[in-house]
């Protein structure tokens, strides 16, 4: 059974810094792209960023461009994100996210989505 767990939310100060984990079990993820997406309330859920597994090819949103780093450990299989410069923003749940297919994922539709784990920045 594939699970992706998620951990290292919290509440942190404008301009303070997190680091979020994806632990993610059930099979080999060197084929996959994981990525980490979020979910403010009333919102959509919006992409963050991807990487592959083996290649370390990344993709970014715009808005976190130069403040968020995604990267990877293939051992274990977990996946990073290195949040800095965090701006003051309603909470957000951060989800991980798995699929064969970086457009997919891009896109929202991945095979695999975590539990999530929350996300708030204060002034």
């Amino acid at each position: 059974q594939v699970q992706l767990v998620e951990s290292g939310g919290g509440v942190v100060q404008a301009g303070g810094s997190l680091r979020l984990s994806c632990a993610a079990s059930g099979r080999t993820f060197s084929s996959y792209v994981m990525g980490w997406f979020r979910q403010a309330p009333g919102k959509e859920r919006e992409f963050v960023a991807t990487a592959t597994w083996s290649g370390g090819i990344t993709w970014y949103a715009d808005y976190v461009k130069g403040r968020f780093t995604i990267s990877r450990d293939n051992d274990p299989n977990t996946v990073y994100l290195q949040m800095n410069s965090l701006k003051p923003e309603v909470p957000a749940v951060y989800y991980c996210a798995a699929d064969r297919g970086a457009n997919r994922l891009r896109v929202g539709v991945p095979e695999f989505w975590g539990q999530g784990t929350q996300v708030t920045v204060s002034l």
